[in-house]
């Protein structure tokens, strides 16, 4: 890989690996073509990269799923401490220098830990209309308060739907706690660590990161394809993964 005198050009780094990894002939990656993304090595491990223009700024949806599909399609063969996206160094003398030789243990004590484990993730939205029956079901002033509404003048109305909107957002939330909980309990048996993830949208239902053993992927698929199954017409659900350990890379600098 060739650096310009003038920087002109960086260096992307994914994420360390193995050191004796091998990568097809057409892993691509940001701003790489097929076969542009390389390996720089040191002792027994290694980090994946691949050359940047300096002059074009990085955060594209594209830039994005590069980023992830290089680490998630690594991961499928070795184990990959994902880097934060947006790493990049001016060289790959740089990529030794200031970041495999310092933390060169640390590294590699985290990757010895992956070892034969994936996360998944899982994801839930609640179908809008389906948890708006449930709340005016179960919460007797929420219906009341609709239907007050039906018949009140635009402005009067106005301080009823703030408190109906408050019930109604409070409903889901316990809901969300109660589902997440749920789910939590049923995949425990057959993952090593979950992560809660905080939601991103008024309606999500679960947001659930998992790091399970390579042999109990089958078990966390059934698990998940039996929730999917049974929130059916409630919930939007989806499924991710396998892919790199994203959630659960905790730095061991201060011994921890």
């Amino acid at each position: 890989m060739s650096v310009g005198t003038e920087r002109s050009l960086g260096v992307y780094v994914y994420g360390v690996v193995p050191g004796d990894v091998e990568l097809p002939e057409d892993a691509s990656g940001v701003g790489a073509k097929p076969g542009e993304v390389e390996i720089v090595r040191h002792g027994e491990i290694a980090a994946l990269t691949s050359e940047v223009p300096l002059d074009r700024p990085l955060g594209t949806p594209d830039d994005l799923y590069r980023h992830q599909s290089l680490l998630d399609a690594t991961v499928a063969e070795v184990p990959v401490l994902p880097l934060r996206f947006g790493a990049v160094l001016t060289s790959t003398e740089a990529v030794v220098d200031e970041l495999l030789a310092p933390h060169g243990e640390e590294f590699l004590a985290g990757l010895k830990e992956l070892e034969g484990r994936v996360q998944y993730v899982v994801k839930g939205r609640y179908v809008e209309q389906a948890v708006l029956r449930e709340v005016l079901e179960e919460v007797p002033e929420a219906a009341r308060l609709r239907e007050e509404i039906r018949d009140m003048d635009e402005d009067l109305a106005r301080d009823v739907r703030i408190r109906l909107g408050e019930l109604v957002g409070n409903a889901i939330a316990a809901k969300r706690e109660a589902d997440t909980r749920a789910l939590l309990e049923a995949v425990a048996p057959v993952s090593l660590l979950r992560n809660v993830r905080e939601p991103s949208h008024e309606l999500d239902a679960v947001h659930l990161a998992f790091l399970v053993a390579r042999d109990r992927q089958a078990d966390l698929e059934q698990v998940a394809g039996e929730f999917a199954d049974r929130w059916a017409g409630r919930v939007e659900f989806r499924l991710l993964g396998p892919m790199a350990a994203y959630d659960f890379i905790v730095s061991r600098k201060d011994g921890g």
